[in-house]
């Protein structure tokens, strides 16, 4: 087994050398510790100005990629993968923070945990981290914790090994510096991959940093938001949905005990319920494209999923006779709300019943319509998922039947079968 360490580097002549040689010299303690039998060493040049690239060729045990001009971290670790041969690929800043004799314990924790990325945690009691960076790492943790139901403690750590194998999945990344933490969101939101945290000492960089905590920090939250609403939207927009329809019912309180009470409603209350409207119109529009990318997502992967409470729930409720279970109890609502006021507006002329039932009617209208258009897009999903699971097994069989025919016996046809499809498999 063979690993590689990407070793990216701008504007590090104070610290590449120490960095190189400390990695060098951790090669034989990695060997002995983990089951890696070979370490090579690439160090990248990502458009340094300095001497970096000439002191790391000075290395005759490690390979150096310059890069002309600044192409981003992320895009100098990725084209150091691109040029190693190992079966695991891993990386670590060149500023001297990290312990590359730290590589045998993440390569020895990812082989016995069966996980696809190892992480050095720079967040235990013997990092001397910035406070303020300490801090926005935590935030970080909690919210893509939180949003992806699986524990990190540091999403943009600069030491980490990955297996060749699952970097098709992990594809695309980004180029900046905010690689790590796309990357962490990205293996927390595919249940396939598993990452793994390994405490590690972390210490003082050597030279001036080029991360920018006001700036990098927007753009780190930034990547771990769109992550989430690609990979996962469905669980960002159905709490979202949720959280609206708690704010709904909180602020509709007052008016529905009032009504209870006293049988009407105060004028002033309008605004109450026109935001109760807004929130519930909100709430239905993100249930809806939260089960809509559900589904989506469950077509792009071709796999399935197995389904918990709430998504079997979900599923249920936006089909045809989830729709028409809510129409039923909802259409003697609306009669009921409106219906006086279109009678004696149609026979009389005018419209005497109160504004609030318009609103509430209103409501319920749009959220009606809405589920209508949602339940006919997952149902068209549903039935061009069910076509390519047919057509994905179609060629299967009929390739059983050509392949399995006796000698001399013609092989027996399907129905509905015919010759172009057998012409297909042929091709096939």
């Amino acid at each position: 087994m063979r690993l590689t360490i990407v070793i990216p580097a701008l504007n590090e002549e104070d610290a590449i050398g120490s960095t190189i040689e400390r990695t060098l010299a951790a090669r034989e303690v990695i060997r002995a510790q983990s089951p890696v039998d070979e370490v090579e060493i690439i160090v990248v040049s990502d458009g340094s100005t300095d001497r970096t690239a000439e002191i790391a060729s000075g290395y005759s045990d490690v390979r150096l990629i310059v890069f002309e001009q600044n192409r981003g971290y992320g895009a100098a670790i990725k084209e150091g993968f691109r040029q190693g041969t190992g079966d695991l690929v891993g990386f670590l800043d060149a500023d001297g923070t990290c312990d590359p004799v730290f590589f045998a314990t993440l390569c020895s924790t990812l082989i016995e945990e069966e996980a696809s990325v190892a992480i050095g945690s720079r967040m235990g009691s013997g990092s001397r981290m910035p406070a303020i960076r300490r801090l926005g790492n935590r935030v970080y943790a909690l919210i893509l914790s939180a949003l992806s139901n699986r524990v990190v403690t540091d999403t943009a750590s600069g030491m980490r090994v990955i297996r060749r194998n699952v970097l098709e999945r992990l594809y695309p990344l980004p180029d900046g510096l905010h690689f790590t933490p796309a990357m962490s969101a990205r293996v927390l939101m595919d249940d396939r991959l598993r990452i793994v945290e390994c405490p590690m000492s972390y210490e003082e960089r050597i030279g001036e940093s080029k991360l920018h905590v006001l700036r990098d920090g927007v753009r780190f939250l930034h990547t771990i938001l769109e992550m989430t609403l690609m990979w996962k939207p469905a669980r960002t927009l159905i709490a979202s949905a949720v959280v609206c329809f708690m704010l709904m019912a909180l602020l509709a309180s007052h008016p529905v005990e009032t009504w209870l009470r006293l049988g009407r409603l105060e004028e002033g209350m309008i605004y109450r319920l026109l935001s109760c409207s807004l929130l519930g119109c909100l709430g239905f529009t993100l249930l809806s494209a939260g089960v809509i990318c559900e589904n989506l997502n469950r077509l792009w992967s071709g796999r399935r999923i197995l389904p918990t409470f709430a998504t079997a729930t979900l599923d249920r409720l936006f089909s045809f006779g989830g729709w028409a279970m809510v129409l039923v109890p909802a259409a003697p609502v609306l009669t009921w709300l409106i219906g006086p006021g279109l009678w004696t507006r149609v026979v009389d002329g005018y419209v005497v019943i109160h504004w609030s039932r318009f609103v509430l009617a209103g409501l319920i209208a749009f959220g009606l319509m809405q589920m209508f258009i949602a339940v006919l897009i997952v149902n068209l999903i549903r039935f061009h998922a069910a076509r390519r699971s047919v057509d994905r097994s179609r060629p299967r069989i009929l390739q059983h039947r050509i392949t399995s025919k006796e000698p001399g016996v013609a092989p027996a046809k399907h129905p509905g079968s015919s010759s172009r499809d057998e012409s297909l498999v042929s091709t096939l």
